[in-house]
């Protein structure tokens, strides 16, 4: 949660509008509020408060609607509370308005006006306010439920009221207890406590009931046995109940089998009659089946003998495309020919385009010889190509070891001209870090003994300007005095002068024939008249305001004078009797003698990584002379083998040559030559080729054909069937032979052709038989289904009451555990040692999360020397677990709070508080606290503990949040420069912002 905004209107203190930018404030991460008693310090924080729970904390909240009203407020403004917030990612606002008595718009008197909430959220994308709801209740849910918490632990976690912790450090267990409670909300661990007594009685309940549901089953057995069971004569709660229920049970269960055996054999009887009736009626229809199939295929063979020429038209068809498929590969054969042959002629045309004309006629062979001659002598040439590649190497190899030369020369120059000063160098840079070093021992000296000088010389100076500014305000503060007795004394005269001349105003509002409003005569006889001297009420107003303006003049120099004698006493504790010159001269030495060992501490650094660099720098010049000269040495042999082989290259490439530019050009138009010479040689043979192939295809074509048994090729082309036209035929042919062996296998058969022999059967007769066994069967089932029931039913209301009986052992058993843990959870019971409860122990627990989260920053506050600690001693008779108890690390003892010092008190109770915060925090879900405010109690800190504790307070921004102090104390406002000033006067209070630009 974090706050952006807080404007107010006629509330507590503040008559007029206020408002608090908390995001300036909050910039800083700690920021003060101060002011005056009674000025409106805590009013600010009741807004906040109010704004978003509509109440006000602790006593204030009674009677809020017209207590929260200013009495500083004009009449016709109303009381209004606005707050802008940031919580849980949401940027809402919230504005709250309490009932208040206005006056009339028509005629006197007043009316009440309800109190009125608003509240909206801001939509980041249309960067507009949008109304969330107008309901009270709505929006207390909803702020409740976004925060997390209560009103009462907002207040303890956001408003850390100091007097409350330090209360709450000196309490007692109870008071402990009743704290925490409302903070943890531990009421479900008292409502574990009910629940647990409640179940005690319910399991009681239970076993006294099991008698009578036991009683129950033995009726309902009775019932379903018929006379076969006779109840037993115990009524339910006797021992022997449970006994006698299930013995009768068993005798009942016991002549309901010898039944259901009876009605099993008579069912097994009629079973296998109706089996007889079934096998026999399987045989009729069985019979009537094969008679029905053999006329079927009768009709059938019938019908095929009328189709059968059709069926041999069909198989002529297939059998002559059956011999064309022999020709078909012959076919397929001389359309390939045909075609790979005008290929070849249009490659050899081609090719030969390509040739000069002296090779226009030359056949394959000529073609082919031509080639062979130009790869010979391109072969040739292969030599004479690599030589020229070496050539060039060899001439870029010369060239590369002249600039090498050249760079080792530089080399070997500038090496031996730094080599020569390099001990002096060295010495030098050597003598800079000795002195370097020196001069840092003697900085760190000096910085030890300047912070406290300049501490103490700031404080001097603050003292002798703290104490003129005290005679010149004292004076200031003589003057405003005599001014505002001046001014009062002004007023009261002008009062008395108006009250002695007031019978003049009201004679001035007199009129003939109206009542006076003084005696209430209608007769005016002598109206008093006003003299030169009158003084009427706008006189009397001037000389009221001109004394209130002195009188506040008064307070406010009052109040400088107040705080000016404050931050002297405190300077003047600081910095002691020492004149501030004698200090001032003591600080200037420090500090140049402290600036002249800084400056040549400072050439430590550079002076070590010089000598560094030139340390590398010599290395490496070295390295670089030894190897130039061994590079030197080995680049006279090289060169000469490399001029004797450039010239032997040059006279065998002149020679290669020819007419070209290069071997290379050369070789490249052989290249070309021989490989259009190939490619026309290899048409032509490839055309030759396929000519001849192409006759024999013909011939081959005409054989087959003729093989085939026919006349032409063509015929065997035209008697050749395409796949589908294929399948379509075969297709028709399979299935006239498929049908004609069906037909064949049927007529074929023998218990088939048997039963066309015998009379027809008589199905009707058995299927009448077969009914009368199975009606018979069912009446047999009936009877053995009833007494199978009659079983059932007892077998299952039997194992209910055995199951009864099971249950009431373990119900006891339960009545007895429930009964232990209600009376340990209760307190009574005697395994609880301590008498705890199960809501005080809860307690104990989230105290000692609160003393272990409240100990970290203990110890930082008290420098390392107190922890707070959990005890669960019990305290007399009251509570347990609730004890709390500090570690004095300088004793190693352990006692009680009561005994802290007063500012002891309040940094432990500080640290209480920021520990309760955290605690309450992740208990309401880790929700983001941004903005804290701790109220009072820093004025019983000394200087270094005060450090301590706004260090403290300074890290929680770590947590990301600001925290505001409710403080009096004057040194805070040198220490925290973000600001919040309550200034109160006689019209009512008003708030300043400083230090947030």
């Amino acid at each position: 949660m974090r706050l952006h905004r807080l404007d107010i209107t006629a509330f507590g203190p503040f008559g007029g509008s206020q408002s608090v930018d908390f995001d300036a404030l909050s910039t800083a991460g700690l920021f003060l509020l101060h002011g005056p008693t009674g000025a409106g310090k805590t009013s600010v924080l009741d807004a906040v408060c109010y704004a978003l729970y509509g109440s006000v904390p602790g006593a204030r909240q009674s009677g809020q609607g017209m207590t929260l009203r200013s009495d500083h407020a004009a009449a016709a403004t109303r009381t209004e509370v606005r707050l802008e917030l940031t919580v849980a990612g949401r940027r809402l606002e919230i504005t709250r308005q309490p009932p208040w008595e206005r006056p009339k718009k028509r005629g006197s008197g007043s009316t009440l006006d309800k109190a009125q909430s608003w509240l909206r959220e801001y939509d980041a994308q249309a960067r507009t306010w949008k109304d969330l709801s107008r309901s009270h209740q709505e929006i207390g849910e909803e702020i409740t439920q976004l925060l997390g918490m209560s009103r009462e632990q907002f207040c303890q976690v956001v408003l850390l009221p100091q007097g409350d912790f330090a209360r709450f450090l000196r309490a007692d267990a109870e008071a402990r207890g009743r704290l925490l409670g409302r903070l943890f909300d531990t009421h479900r661990f008292a409502e574990v406590e009910k629940r647990l007594a409640e179940r005690r009685r319910a399991t009681e309940t239970q076993v006294r009931d099991g008698d009578t549901e036991l009683l129950a089953d033995a009726h309902r057995m009775q019932q379903a046995a018929g006379d076969a069971m006779r109840l037993p004569d115990a009524a339910p709660g006797e021992p022997g109940l449970a006994d006698a229920v299930m013995s009768a049970a068993a005798i009942a269960r016991s002549t309901a089998r010898e039944q259901l055996t009876i009605a099993h054999s008579r069912l097994t009887a009629a079973e296998s009659a109706q089996a007889a009736a079934e096998r026999t009626l399987a045989d009729v229809r069985e019979l009537a089946r094969l008679q029905q199939r053999f006329a079927q295929a009768r009709d059938r063979a019938a019908l095929m003998a009328e189709r059968s020429d059709g069926y041999r038209q069909a198989q002529a068809r297939m059998e002559r495309a059956r011999k064309a498929e022999a020709v078909a590969p012959a076919l397929e054969l001389r359309e390939a020919a045909d075609a790979e042959h005008g290929r070849a002629d249009v490659a050899q045309a081609r090719a030969r385009a390509l040739l000069p004309e002296t090779f226009a006629g030359a056949g394959a062979a000529g073609l082919a010889a031509a080639a062979r001659r130009a790869a010979e002598e391109l072969g040739g040439l292969e030599s004479a190509r690599r030589g020229e590649q070496r050539l060039a190497e060899l001439v870029a190899e010369r060239a590369g070891l002249d600039r090498q030369e050249r760079a080792d020369e530089d080399v070997l120059q500038e090496a031996e001209a730094w080599l020569v000063g390099w001990e002096t160098i060295r010495a030098g840079l050597q003598s800079r870090i000795d002195s370097a070093q020196e001069a840092a021992t003697r900085a760190e000296q000096l910085g030890v003994q300047r912070e406290p000088a300049q501490k103490r010389l700031n404080a001097a100076r603050m003292r002798d300007q703290l104490a003129g500014d005290t005679d010149t305000i004292a004076d200031r503060l003589r003057v405003a005095q005599e001014e505002a007795l001046a001014a009062k004394a002004h007023w009261l005269d002008v009062k008395e002068q108006r009250l002695n001349g007031i019978a003049a105003e009201l004679a001035a509002q007199l009129a003939d024939g109206e009542p006076c409003a003084v005696c209430g005569s209608a007769d005016h006889p002598a109206p008093a008249r006003k003299d030169a001297g009158h003084v009427d009420r706008e006189a009397e107003e001037r000389a009221l305001a001109a004394y209130q303006q002195a009188d506040e003049r008064l307070v406010e120099q009052e109040r400088r004078l107040g705080t000016v004698r404050e931050a002297l006493a405190a300077a003047t504790a600081e910095a002691g009797d020492t004149p501030t010159g004698q200090l001032a001269s003591t600080f200037e030495e420090l500090e140049r003698l402290y600036a002249q060992a800084h400056r040549d501490a400072s050439d430590l650094h550079p002076a070590r990584e010089e000598l560094r660099r030139a340390e590398a720098e010599h290395e490496q010049r070295t390295t670089a002379r030894q190897q130039a000269e061994v590079r030197a040495a080995s680049r006279v042999g090289h060169r000469e083998r490399l001029d004797q082989e450039r010239a032997l290259l040059e006279a065998e490439l002149t020679q290669a040559r020819g007419p070209a530019d290069s071997v290379t050009a050369r070789a490249a138009q052989l290249e070309r030559q021989t490989a259009l010479l190939t490619d026309a040689a290899d048409a032509a043979r490839a055309a030759e080729d396929t000519a001849q192939r192409l006759k024999d295809a013909d011939a081959r074509l005409a054989d087959a054909a003729f093989r085939a048994g026919f006349d032409t090729p063509q015929a065997a082309a035209e008697a050749l069937l395409d796949d589908a036209a294929h399948r379509e035929l075969q297709r028709r042919l399979d299935a006239w032979q498929s049908e004609e062996a069906a037909v064949r296998a049927v007529l074929a058969e023998p218990e088939t052709a048997d039963a066309a022999r015998q009379p027809s059967a008589d199905l009707a007769s058995a299927e009448r038989g077969a009914a009368s066994a199975a009606q018979r069967v069912r009446d047999a089932a009936s009877a053995r289904d009833a007494a199978a029931r009659r079983c059932a039913d007892l077998d299952r209301l039997s194992t209910r009451a055995a199951g009864s009986v099971r249950r009431l052992a373990p119900l006891r058993e339960e009545y007895d555990r429930v009964a232990r843990l209600a009376s340990l959870a209760a307190g009574t019971s005697a395994d609880n040692e301590r008498k705890m409860r199960l809501e005080s122990y809860v307690l104990a627990a989230r105290l000692e999360q609160v003393a272990a989260a409240a100990s970290v920053r203990l110890l930082r506050m008290s420098s390392g020397r107190y922890t707070l600690v959990h005890s669960d001693d019990r305290a007399g008779r009251g509570r347990s677990g609730l004890g709390l108890h500090v570690v004095d690390a300088w004793t190693g003892r352990e006692r009680d709070t009561a005994t802290l010092s007063g500012g002891e008190t309040f940094f432990a109770s500080l640290a209480l508080a920021l520990g309760l915060a955290d605690v309450v925090t992740d208990e309401a879900g880790g929700v983001r606290l941004d903005t804290l405010f701790i109220d009072e109690g820093f004025g019983s800190l000394d200087d270094q503990t005060l450090d301590e504790v706004l260090d403290v307070l300074d890290s929680l921004r770590e947590r990301d949040r600001s925290v505001g102090i409710v403080s009096h104390v004057a040194d805070l406002r040198r220490r925290i420069h973000a600001q919040l000033e309550v200034v109160k006067g006689r019209a009512g209070s008003a708030l300043r912002q400083r230090g947030t630009e």
